[in-house]
Order: structure tokens, then C-alpha cells, then sequence
């Protein structure tokens, strides 16, 4: 799908300085940023699930730690 992106000066500049770092296009820079942002949310969805199943499972253990 062909997306126009409106990016502020600031913004613009942040981008070319992350395709040079990368050495690849401006384009290639801002996918591999949303995949980024996008594995880090999904990680974080991952961990409060695990930790509440954990904290669930081990509810009665962590009452008398407490204690």
C-alpha cells in the first residue's frame, strides 16, 4: 500500500539520521522503526500476561512472603 508520510522538520531530520546510521533508504529507516515499535509493544503484552497468570498461580506463596 503506497502511504504519504507528512513528517515535521525535526522529525525529518531524526529519520535521515537513522537511515545513515542504518545505511539504508529513509524508507527502509521508518518500516524498520514501526516493526520496532511494534515487536516492543507486542513483548510488553507478553510479559503482563505471563505475570499475571504468575501472580495468580502463585497467589497464596506470595501472601505469606508478604507476611
Amino acid at each position: 500500500m503506497a502511504m504519504t508520510l507528512h513528517l515535521t522538520d525535526a522529525d525529518e531530520k531524526i529519520l535521515a539520521e537513522l537511515a545513515e546510521k542504518d545505511g539504508v533508504s529513509h524508507q527502509e529507516a521508518a518500516v524498520r522503526a514501526i516493526r520496532e515499535v511494534a515487536a516492543r509493544h507486542g513483548h510488553q503484552q507478553q510479559v503482563s500476561e505471563l505475570s499475571a497468570t504468575g501472580r495468580t498461580r502463585y497467589a497464596d506463596l506470595l501472601d505469606r512472603l508478604g507476611q
